[in-house]
């Protein structure tokens, strides 16, 4: 595995249980939580703390970077305070801190990263930067012991990839979104449809009594063979439709709609990669993560999929499906089992991917392309 330039070996790999802080400001939740993992891989949340930020940005139908990181510096001290305390821990109960040093809003980013930093140093704790996606990686090992490797569908609101995930470090990328992200697509066109915020919950909500028969929706990267996705097609052609509905019943029906639609490219590109992935291994997990993961709809489809393919399939609890700080604390406790550790001087990362070899080799989004995902 290579060790990366985010990370250090300090002296040998720990053999006894580890318990670390684990801190999560990449969006709009500010979490800490408190894990311990045994040496043979078993891990117990012994505290996890979210502060929602659901109100401040209700307002404005989506996440404000700025508000964010004013309040990520408003509740970080007291959801720690919290997360220990529930723990029933002291600081010097802790073998390490853990935070998320990137992808995300790199305002609240930095707000986590420097808590982490502050901690590290004032109570002569190892620091470990951890990538968000690998969190998420992780998070399945929260709910149950799962060995590596597997097969992993990352579907969020910001990220959508399929990953070879081998261990701790050690994944590769066989497909990611080239443009928008799944759940971006449902918060996008949930507003466009006049629901709350957050919007993938409330179309979910809504597409129970809609049927989507009636609307024929684009599907896109028919052509390709790989297990590349792509949701803008989707998201402008529902946003217009969305424009013409004069019922609440045609808003059911295009929720549905665009609720299949997601769900059955999801769907397809995982049967690409199964078929790819079972060509070299005799272990057939299916994991899916992340928020979108919570949609009923997306589970089932893909969970028939998996069948289909011979996979077993797993996805964390409901409460670990979106961004928490369990799944950080985790993810550094799982690097520091091997020894590795973060210089205090670790920058936050707006963009960070899992799998740094092939985004430089085969980048997702070309040279030239304009806005925040180029």
């Amino acid at each position: 595995m290579t060790i990366g330039a985010d990370y250090s070996r300090q002296g040998e790999r720990a053999t006894g249980p580890l318990t670390v802080l684990g801190l999560e400001t990449s969006c709009d939740e500010t979490a800490a939580s408190v894990v311990r993992l045994t040496p043979d891989g078993e891990a117990t949340v012994l505290s996890s703390v979210v502060h929602s930020q659901i109100d401040d940005h209700a307002a404005y139908g989506g996440v404000v970077p700025e508000i964010a990181a004013r309040s990520h510096v408003e509740m970080i001290g007291e959801v720690t305070r919290r997360a220990m305390a529930e723990a029933g821990l002291a600081y010097h109960g802790l073998d390490g801190v853990a935070a998320t040093a990137g992808p995300g809003l790199v305002g609240g980013v930095m707000v986590g990263l420097s808590f982490g930093k502050a901690v590290a140093l004032a109570r002569d704790l190892p620091l470990i930067a951890v990538n968000h996606l690998e969190g998420h990686a992780v998070s399945a090992r929260l709910g149950e012991k799962v060995d590596y490797p597997f097969l992993l569908l990352l579907v969020s609101g910001g990220h959508c990839q399929l990953l070879e995930v081998r261990g701790i470090g050690d994944m590769s990328r066989l497909g990611t979104t080239i443009d928008d992200a799944a759940g971006e697509a449902f918060d996008k066109i949930a507003k466009a449809l006049g629901l709350g915020y957050p919007g993938g919950p409330a179309l979910e909500k809504l597409a129970a009594t809609g049927d989507g028969s009636r609307f024929d929706l684009p599907r896109a990267l028919l052509g390709r063979k790989d297990c590349d996705f792509s949701f803008s097609g989707l998201k402008t052609a529902a946003s217009r439709l969305a424009q013409t509905c004069e019922t609440d019943q045609q808003k059911a029906d295009l929720a549905d709609a665009v609720q299949s639609a997601i769900a059955r490219q999801l769907g397809e590109r995982s049967d690409r990669a199964m078929k790819a992935y079972a060509e070299d291994h005799d272990h057939r997990l299916f994991v899916v993560a992340g928020g979108v993961a919570a949609n009923r709809t997306v589970r089932s489809t893909l969970e028939a999929v998996a069948s289909k393919n011979g996979f077993a399939f797993l996805a964390p609890p409901m409460a670990y499906c979106t961004d928490n700080a369990a799944m950080i604390a985790l993810a550094g406790a799982e690097r520091l089992q091997q020894g590795l550790t973060s210089d205090i001087d670790v920058a936050a990362r707006p963009r960070w991917p899992l799998d740094e070899a092939r985004a430089l080799s085969d980048p997702a989004h070309k040279p030239g392309r304009k806005g925040a995902k180029a």
